[in-house]
């Protein structure tokens, strides 16, 4: 490896000249970006891409200008359009830090003042405070694990050297521009070394990399075996009325965690009866994969003869299919054809309560 100091140097020259144009930056060398704009991206990619979040931030940042928009919105609302995204948790803590940061009339302006406050942790607040505040904190994401680990020729497999990979990327982090810098590491590993055949031929700072130099780039960084993932089954129920179906907003805490929901059980550790007395059928089921676990959710459906026993009827001129999580659209997708027509064949129909 070359000298690893000008690193910085040559990486953001690359960066000038080809930064990804995204609608929470700021180009490059104009000085640090909206806090807010910041924080709210940070949070949605989490877990998620850019291409999925581009769409989902375009669509907060028009209802909701400026962080006291949204420390004033209404949470269902808040639920709802974040539904899709996944990882439910982050909404909540998405409107908890909103209202938190209103309240001390702005965001911090320090990486420890930023971790202080809900749902953010220590790379979101790092990010926060040196592509907003233009503090050289060191950002890493799983972008600028892969460059590092290439760059240094780290072997190691993650998780394990995540602490390694962070003391490298904080040698490399410059005091002028940070926050540049460390958006040309995210570029560089979402453009350039990427994780399946990296284009190390036109990579701006290639001489320097030492995984490179040795033939393994491409292999890099190692990761240690994943365990399968357990299995679980449960139960969903799509009950209908004229024109209406049973919903129910899932408790706070837990998961899908405060959106709108068919009542299930089961799979989420709970062991509920059926929400209403009704002639129940199987319909189909529905495979659904989260962190820690795969799913198999078997679908109930039928029209409803009494009043149910938990949730409420939604109207279907107010059902917003878009407003459920995505197991809950899978398991829509497969009553939604009856749901739609309504017709005496399909035993959809039922008495309005």
């Amino acid at each position: 490896m070359r000298d690893p100091r000008v690193i910085p140097t040559e990486l953001l020259a690359w960066y000038d000249r080809h930064a990804r144009v995204l609608p929470w930056r700021v180009p490059p060398g104009r000085g640090p970006a909206d806090p807010y704009r910041v924080w709210l991206s940070e949070v949605m990619l989490q877990q998620t891409t850019v291409a999925a979040v581009k769409a989902y931030f375009e669509r907060f940042t028009s209802l909701w200008p400026t962080v006291h928009d949204l420390a004033a919105a209404e949470d269902a609302q808040v639920m709802a359009e974040w539904a899709g995204l996944g990882y439910y948790a982050r909404a909540r803590n998405l409107v908890a830090c909103a209202r938190a940061v209103a309240a001390m009339g702005g965001f911090p302006d320090t990486r420890e003042g930023l971790a202080a406050l809900p749902g953010i942790g220590a790379y979101t607040s790092a990010a926060i405070a040196a592509i907003a505040f233009d503090r050289p904190e060191t950002v890493v994401d799983g972008n600028v694990e892969r460059v590092v680990a290439r760059l240094f020729a780290v072997e190691t497999p993650l998780p394990a050297a995540k602490p390694e990979l962070v003391a490298l990327a904080t040698g490399l982090t410059p005091p002028e521009r940070p926050g540049d810098f460390a958006q040309a590491m995210m570029d560089l590993g979402a453009t350039i070394c990427t994780p399946r055949s990296p284009a190390c031929g036109i990579c701006p700072i290639f001489p320097h990399c030492a995984a490179r130099a040795q033939g393994i780039a491409a292999d890099l960084p190692r990761k240690a075996p994943k365990k399968p993932k357990p299995l679980r089954r449960g139960i969903v129920w799509i009950g209908f009325a004229e024109n209406a179906v049973l919903v129910e907003t899932r408790p706070d805490k837990g998961l899908l965690g405060g959106t709108l929901a068919f009542p299930s059980t089961g799979w989420d550790g709970s062991d509920l009866p059926p929400p209403a007395p009704a002639d129940w059928q199987e319909i189909g089921l529905v495979r659904h994969v989260f962190t820690h676990f795969a799913l198999d959710l078997t679908v109930m459906s039928a029209p409803l003869t009494a009043a149910p026993l938990r949730g409420s009827l939604a109207p279907f001129s107010e059902f917003r299919p878009a407003a459920l999580p995505g197991l809950m659209r899978k398991a829509w997708a497969l009553a939604r054809p009856e749901a739609a027509t309504g017709s005496a064949t399909t035993g959809r129909r039922g008495k309005a309560w």
